[in-house]
Formats: structure tokens, sequence, C-alpha cells
């Protein structure tokens, strides 16, 4: 069950906070419905669902998928703590380049929804964090790509984080020529 939901500082991206219900036994969480999803005029149709395992000082990131396989994704934690960002990369849009943080955790209880059209990545706080993803499309190799997660001025924790050779090797932020287009009605 939804308990709040909150807008970003980037259109269409929005911190979902879920209630949790906890009792001597441990602690009960609903990720997802879709009536909730309707209300808020939220993408609910998600094709595949995967997680990743992760520990302190990776950094995983900064992901999309072109078009046409853009994907709406959902992200949540539940193990542990990251620091989640999004880069905003729609032409014309108000916040293009620019992007937005949240903690996410376990013990937190929130998730981050992500309209197509922008990066996503991670910084792993905690020793161990699992994070699981939502996505509106399958995953496409052919149209798999990022930009460099230090090219856009994200005040990461740390300068020196643990990251794969492929995350090492993407273009600039300044370098990527955006295919995606800011549509202020439907960006979810």
């Amino acid at each position: 069950m939804i308990q709040q939901i909150n807008e970003m500082s980037i259109t269409g991206c929005f911190e979902i906070i879920l209630k949790q219900f906890e009792d001597d036994r441990g602690l009960f969480v609903k990720t997802f419905h879709r009536e909730t999803f309707d209300k808020f005029k939220l993408t609910g149709r998600f094709e595949e669902e995967f997680y990743s395992v992760s520990y302190k000082n990776v950094l995983r990131g900064m992901h999309f998928q072109l078009p046409p396989h853009e994907i709406t994704k959902i992200v949540y934690c539940v193990l542990g703590e990251v620091i989640d960002v999004v880069i905003d990369l729609r032409a014309n849009s108000p916040t293009y380049g620019k992007f937005a943080q949240l903690t996410l955790s376990a013990e937190k209880g929130n998730m981050l929804y992500i309209p197509p059209g922008l990066a996503h990545g991670f910084y792993t706080v905690s020793n161990k964090a699992i994070m699981c993803y939502k996505a509106s499309e399958v995953y496409s190799e052919e149209h798999d790509t990022g930009v460099l997660w230090s090219s856009a001025g994200i005040p990461w924790l740390n300068t020196n984080p643990i990251i794969s050779k492929r995350d090492s090797e993407l273009s600039t932020l300044a370098d990527f020529i955006t295919p995606f287009v800011y549509k202020p009605e439907g960006n979810c």
C-alpha cells in the first residue's frame, strides 16, 4: 500500500513511500497496487523484474535504454541503503542535464519511479544492498547504454567508487546526443 507520493525536482520522477506493516514476526510491504498507480497516472505495466546485489562503495550507472525501447522503471532497496540518482536526458525539458538524488533503503521503505528519458544509477552506502527493478520494456542489449557517472556534476560520496569496465567507458553527458524529447503531458 502506498502511503505517500512525492514529485522529485525532475518532472515525472516520483519518490513513493510505502506503508510498512511490522510486528514481532518481521515486516510486510506491498510494493505495487495497480489501482493506486492508475489514480496517479503512473505506468503500471511492467514486462520484467530483476534485482542486483552490490557491496559497499559500488556505483552502478548511469544507465538507460534508447528509443524505441526506452523504459519506465521502479527501483527500490530491500536490503541496505543506496544513494539513488537520475539525470534528465529529455530535450526541451526544463531540467535537462540536471540530476536528482535520494536515499533508498529497506528501513525507509521507499521507491523511485523513473520515467523514460532519465539515466539511472546508484551508489551503495551499506556493506551490502539488494536493489529491485521493475521495467516497462524487455531488456534490449542493442539499446542499452548510459552516460559516464562522473560527467553530470553529481556530488557522489566517493570519487573513486568500484565500477564496471563498461560504466567507466560510457560517453560523457556533454558528448551524449539525446534522442529523448520532453513532453509536458504524458511523461509518465
